[in-house]
């Protein structure tokens, strides 16, 4: 059995994959641990109050960054926006409406 360079090309690629895999799993633990730090920030800028509008504060102050720059990221495209978030393109147009994105 003879080592071929499509062999190669194959294992390199493979390689490829495992380390953009590599690099996304450890973008999203700092992610992660990012949005904790930023969270325990604002619990504990209520002080003695408990929030009663923490989920409407946080997706207010989320989601509309989101939503810009991933069709940044999509060079305006909202088929291609919707498709990397996941979601339905009506719904992508709502959304940016609401943030008077367009």
């Amino acid at each position: 059995m003879t080592y071929s360079s499509s062999t190669a090309t194959a294992e390199s690629n493979v390689s490829s994959l495992n380390g953009s895999a590599r690099r996304a799993a450890e973008c999203q633990r700092d992610v992660h641990e990012t949005i904790i730090d930023a969270l325990d920030i604002l619990w504990d800028a209520f002080e003695e109050d408990q929030p009663s509008n923490l989920y409407q504060l946080v997706m207010g102050q989320v989601e509309r960054p989101l939503l810009a720059r991933v069709l940044e990221r999509c060079d305006h495209n909202q088929s291609r926006a919707a498709a990397c978030l996941g979601i339905n393109r009506s719904t992508l147009r709502k959304k940016l409406r609401d943030h008077d994105l367009i």
